[in-house]
């Protein structure tokens, strides 16, 4: 399962076809604290500038550089993928004040037909891959049969895997000319375009000259960024693609590190061995910032909690599940453990979401009450249980001190929890496997829930693939049914926000913090743009000499 998992598409409700024009925003790419955002010293503060070599401490392993097989969650596509590559659509990252909007890349303007599930896209004239083959009508056939024909050359089960979560749907597609073509979707889907913001358009002529088998080390994409070189897992190095269609990006050359470790990726920031680090130690930013290090932060669609088994044992009772929320002290967490750089979650919508309500918020800290719920439970002498909590990785913050806080919490009320441990990508493919939470009887994990919402239904939909805890409401799955299939951009969120609603209170999940996404920079590097998503664009960025 891909985690560091949403925005908004603006779409409306017709009789007939509904016509979707694109407006491309000016980007920001001066320097400086936009609301919410923060570029606070040195060259991020009121300056502009260009060139540079931007290095980033990421907190994973990076991931396959071929299209839509990534890995290492969202971090790997945010990082990297989203560098190399474009789809018809993308995400609009211009913004720190609201969440990002889908807006046109490869393709300029779509429609969709009365069925819902007949769209046209119009496509983009004059866009290059990084090669110097020209984008058109083909190329977008092209990649549709490597990742939906088994009779094609280039297909493999593994890109056929890997595009079924965001193009799975697609039964028929075929070129109208050469800048239009059209897409049919088995269900009405309106939030398609935004899924496409992830169905990857690379180079026909590179993967033709590689073979699909070799072309992750010679990847070519329409993005922003070219590939240069790589060590497998560790070291990804891009070059600024000048002829970008958008405009060549700021910075020379960006170079992506994997540094897993809190500590190593500190020290490697103090020593100028990268000048960016994604996910900082909250217990080393006032330090940092005492050295000029500038902390950027804003909310964003995040979510830290523990996915309880709700099919066996005393987690299968809704009582003790409401218990152990009531348990956590999650201000605590945020405000001592994470240093302000979290919020605390009381209900399953992330606060930097649409589906987010203050009244909403429903499990403050207290113990009292956790244990009344227990002891109506039949649980009132406690219960001993267990959970795998992954030592790192995409959007986890410090799982390990986390998930021992919230042991702290609970054992105050009589639950005794275990920790178990393991590293990030043993998880996710256990969980994608469908496998029960590798033994325990739940899993700690990190997760953006709306930065797609084809993801959405399988995390809390009762026929997901994917291990959910076993959870399961036919209301929410009726709801996640009925938002998919709309166009109507207002229903779609009413019915999403209804069904995020129901499970606060069916309270599978341990709820705990929404990450505020911190990122540490040197003094020298300005532009960033910090929106409130997981993504971000690095088109306006630049490194001082």
């Amino acid at each position: 399962m891909t985690h560091h998992h949403r925005p908004r598409i603006r779409l409306r409700a017709a009789a007939g076809p509904v016509a979707l024009p694109v407006t491309l925003l000016l980007l920001l790419a001066a320097a400086g604290c936009a609301p919410g955002s923060a570029a606070e010293s040195g060259a991020g503060k009121g300056a502009s500038g260009r060139g540079g070599t931007l290095v980033i401490g990421a907190t994973g392993k990076l991931p396959n550089p071929d299209t839509v097989i990534g890995g290492a969650g969202f971090e790997g596509k945010r990082l990297v993928s989203f560098q190399l590559y474009e789809g018809l659509t993308r995400y609009d990252l211009s913004r720190t004040d609201r969440p990002p909007e889908i807006t046109g890349a490869l393709a300029t303007s779509w429609k969709v037909a009365a069925d819902n599930k007949t769209w046209t896209f119009t496509l983009r004239k004059g866009v290059t891959f990084q090669d110097g083959t020209a984008f058109d009508a083909d190329a977008v056939i092209f990649n549709l049969d490597r990742y939906l024909n088994k009779k094609s050359d280039h297909y493999t089960d593994a890109l056929g895997a890997a595009a079924g979560e965001y193009a799975g749907g697609i039964t028929r597609y075929r070129k109208l000319g050469e800048d239009r073509v059209e897409l049919v979707t088995k269900e009405p889907n309106g939030h398609f375009p935004e899924d496409l913001a992830h169905v990857l358009i690379a180079s026909p002529t590179a993967i033709r000259k590689a073979g699909t088998e070799k072309f992750a080390q010679h990847p070519v994409g329409t993005g922003p960024f070219a590939f240069t070189a790589q060590k497998e897992g560790q070291l990804i190095e891009l070059a600024a693609n000048k002829t970008y269609w958008r405009g060549a990006p700021k910075l020379d050359k960006l170079v992506i590190k994997s540094l897993p470790d809190a500590a190593a990726r500190t020290a490697a920031l103090r020593s100028g061995d990268v000048n960016w680090i994604e996910y900082p130690n909250p217990d080393d930013i006032e330090s940092l910032k005492a050295d000029g290090v500038q902390l950027a932060t804003n909310s964003y669609d995040h979510l830290w909690y523990w996915i309880l088994d709700t099919a066996k044992g005393p987690w299968k009772d809704v009582r003790v599940r409401r218990a152990a929320n009531y348990a956590v002290n999650r201000e605590a967490i945020a405000e001592k453990l994470l240093h302000g750089t979290a919020d605390p979650a009381q209900q399953a919508a992330p606060r930097a979401t649409f589906a987010y309500e203050k009244k909403g918020d429903t499990y403050t800290y207290d113990p009292e009450k956790a244990r009344k719920l227990l002891a109506e439970a039949g649980q009132g002498k406690g219960f001993s249980t267990t959970v795998t909590v992954p030592t790192a990785g995409s959007g986890n913050l410090l799982p390990v001190p986390i998930a021992q806080a919230v042991q702290r919490d609970l054992a105050a009320v009589g639950i005794r929890a275990d920790i178990r441990t393991t590293d990030w990508n043993t998880l996710i493919s256990a969980e994608a496997d469908g496998k029960v939470a590798l033994g325990s009887d739940a899993i700690a994990q990190s997760t953006t829930l709306f930065q797609s919402e084809a993801l959405l239904p399988l995390f809390i939909g009762s026929k997901s693939p994917f291990w959910t805890g076993n959870y399961s409401n036919p209301r929410v799955d009726k709801l996640l049914a009925s938002a998919s299939a709309s166009t109507d951009q207002n229903k779609r969120r009413t019915d999403y926000r209804q069904a995020l609603s129901l499970v606060t209170e069916d309270a599978p999940w341990l709820f705990v913090v929404n990450d505020r996404n911190p990122r540490a920079l040197s003094p020298k590097v300005g532009g960033l743009v910090q929106p409130q998503s997981w993504f971000l664009d690095l088109t306006t960025v630049w490194v001082a000499s």
